[in-house]
Order: structure tokens, then C-alpha cells, then sequence
């Protein structure tokens, strides 16, 4: 099944700075009933996503608006308790009642970070949660004390499992983070679909073909349409490798935590049921992590020191390329695609906020 492609067009973006657009979201999250905190603490990890990532991925600011209906629609809470459950001294199980899973999230890698600190590894888990946004926030969080990161979450049912046509699982995004001494650390931050539907409708508004293993449409058949597989189920990542990642994801997170799973996250709009897992490995307690930190520095040479392929020219590790377009980004301004940004400009007036966003020139670089 096939639709007639959108004629070709440019998504045009403008730069923003980095400082004013930190300050314009947190006051909007403020505005939109958060703590300071915890208003603080969405804003800097919406500009990490947008720092990092391509803005296709929809992980940036972006999501002002869309918290705002979620708040409106009483979708999540912006001020709902979080609670340890049940507690180990390396252990613990939180719930998050329905809140700001990116907050949520972030309290509990702190969590997991205290416990690692005192025994060497901390795992926490966290059900009743919501949306928490780029797994990599959450991983780095755990870089600040000395530790190894690992954050996984499972998501909407989107996924189609190997051999089906429905979806089943989330995409259910993972990463783990450790430092190097190269000036970056290793960041492998990956959704277990080939890409989302935020990536499609990128292509969908450049009227661009998608590769054929994005996603399926509603029947089941391979498309590069993003218009014909809007609807239709994402594909896992290496088939039925990355859907076996997938399954098993949601067995470390929903079905771990007592919380949702398979199809009931996203199934209820008032309890979004999603479940998140985060561990903290405490590098100190293996070795000096000045050594860690050399040792991955060795590692990354050894990467990129191999012969190349043709038609490449460098070899990357993973968070390489995420931390090139953090520096490019904090030095000459944050991108932001021109109907986003007027709308984030709007909802500045709708919520009365003082904040104004410092609008630099228009981008042309490369995005991706």
C-alpha cells in the first residue's frame, strides 16, 4: 500500500540561545504548576535532548506544548508524590503516581547513584510513571558521581513483535554511559525501533521517502510512505534480535516494577502506567577512575584506529557525534525548526510568561 509522496520541502530553523531558551522552559514548566525543582530539573534535561539529537526525534523543547495539554488534559500530575516502596541496601522500588516521568526519573538515578556510592552498584526501579524522555538524560545523570550509568524505560505499543502486524511492545529506549578521557564520554543511547514516529513525520513534512524498515502499515506490508505507516506499527531494530530486546525490556521494567506492560502503557489516558529501570555501578570500587577513564580512552583508539570502509571517512563511538553537535549547538545557538519555535513563542503568551527566547540568525548547517 502506497500514498502519493508530498512534494519535497525544506523544514527551514532558526537559532535560539542556549541560556534564554533554558530559562523560557523552565518558567513555562513552573507556569504549568511544577515546583522550582523539579521545573529546573525537566528544563535542563529537554536542552540536553535538544543539544544532543537530531530534532526529528521530538525528544526537545518541543514537549513544553505537549505537557501543557497533558497537564490540562490531567493526563499527569506536575506535582505528584513520589514514593519508595520497598527499599534494599542496593535495591529499591519507587512509584511515581502518574507524575513527571522525567522527574520521576531523575530522582531515582539519584537514588541509584547514593546506593552505588555506599555498596558498589544501586539499582532502582519505578512504576505508575509517565513519558521520561531520553534515556541518555538519566544514563549521564550517573557520570556526575563517579559511575556508570544504565537507564531503560518501556513505552506505548508501537512495536510490532517478529512476524506481526500489531503492535506489542514500546520502543523502549535504552542507554548506558561511561566516561573516557577523550573529552566526551560513551553514551550508546538507542530506541529498540529502527526509528520513531517522530522521525517519520519529519519525513512525512520534507515529503521524503523513509527507509522500508521503519515501519509497516496497517496490513502489515513494508513502506518507505511515511504517510501510509503513520498508523501503522514501528519495527524493531535487527528483527527479531531487536524485538527479543524489546520483549525483555518490558521483563526488567513493567512486569518487574508490578506496573504496565505489553499494551496497558498509554491504554488509559488518566494513568499512563509506565515503568522505568535505572542502575548506578560505582567505578571506585573496581579501580581508580582516572584508570577507568584512561582505559576507555584506550578503547576508543583502538575503535578508531581500524581501516575504514569505503566511502567512510572516520570512524565514531557511540556519543560521539551527540557531543559534537552539543558543542556546535551551545557555541552558535540551539536550532529550532521555525513553527516550533513561533509556537513556543505563543504559549510564552499564553502563559503570561517574563522569559523571552534571544532569536540569533538562521540555521544552515547540517542537522544531522
Amino acid at each position: 500500500m502506497t500514498t502519493e509522496q508530498t512534494p519535497a520541502r525544506a523544514i527551514t530553523m532558526t537559532n535560539v540561545g542556549r541560556e534564554s531558551l533554558r530559562a523560557f522552559v523552565a518558567e513555562g514548566f513552573r507556569a504549568l504548576g511544577l515546583t522550582e525543582e523539579d521545573a529546573g530539573i525537566f528544563a535542563d534535561a529537554l536542552i540536553f535532548s535538544e543539544l544532543r539529537f537530531h530534532p526529528g526525534q521530538g525528544q526537545g523543547v518541543m514537549r513544553l506544548r505537549r505537557y501543557q495539554q497533558r497537564i490540562g488534559n490531567g493526563e499527569v500530575a506536575p506535582r505528584a508524590d513520589w514514593t519508595v516502596l520497598k527499599e534494599a541496601p542496593s535495591l529499591a522500588l519507587v512509584d511515581a503516581h502518574n507524575g513527571i516521568g522525567t522527574v520521576a526519573a531523575a530522582k531515582a538515578m539519584r537514588l541509584a547513584v547514593r546506593k552505588a556510592k555506599e555498596n558498589g552498584i544501586g539499582t532502582v526501579v519505578v512504576r505508575n510513571s509517565t513519558h521520561y524522555g531520553s534515556s541518555a538524560v538519566h544514563a549521564c545523570q550517573a557520570l556526575e558521581q563517579g559511575c556508570i550509568g544504565i537507564a531503560f524505560t518501556n513505552a506505548g505499543p508501537e512495536m510490532a513483535p517478529w512476524g506481526g502486524r500489531e503492535g506489542v511492545t514500546g520502543t523502549n529506549p535504552w542507554s548506558i554511559a561511561a566516561p573516557t578521557d577523550k573529552g566526551f564520554p560513551a553514551v550508546l543511547d538507542i530506541a529498540l525501533t529502527t526509528a520513531g514516529k517522530g522521525m517519520m513525520n519529519w519525513y512525512l513534512r520534507e515529503g521524503k521517502k523513509m527507509p522500508r524498515d521503519w515501519a509497516l502499515t496497517p496490513e502489515g506490508e513494508e513502506t518507505d510512505d511515511p504517510a501510509a505507516a503513520m498508523n501503522g506499527p514501528l519495527l524493531a531494530i535487527g528483527g527479531h534480535k531487536g524485538y527479543g530486546l524489546a520483549f525483555m525490556t518490558e521483563a526488567l521494567t513493567g512486569v518487574l516494577s508490578g506496573g504496565g506492560f505489553g499494551l496497558t502503557p498509554y491504554s488509559d489516558p488518566k494513568k499512563l502506567d509506565v515503568s522505568h529501570t535505572f542502575i548506578a555501578i560505582d567505578i571506585g570500587w573496581f579501580m581508580e577512575p582516572a584508570e577507568y577513564e584512561a582505559r576507555m580512552g584506550e578503547f576508543v583508539e583502538m575503535a578508531r584506529s581500524r581501516a575504514r570502509r569505503p566511502g567512510f571517512d572516520e570512524i565514531l563511538v557511540p556519543g560521539e557525534q551527540e557531543a559534537r553537535r552539543t558543542a556546535s549547538k551551545s557555541e552558535n545557538g540551539v536550532p529550532i525548526a521555525d513553527d516550533v519555535l513561533a509556537d513556543l513563542q505563543a504559549l510564552g503568551r499564553e502563559l503570561g510568561l517574563a522569559s523571552e527566547l534571544e532569536v540569533l540568525d538562521r540555521y544552515t548547517g547540517d542537522i544531522l
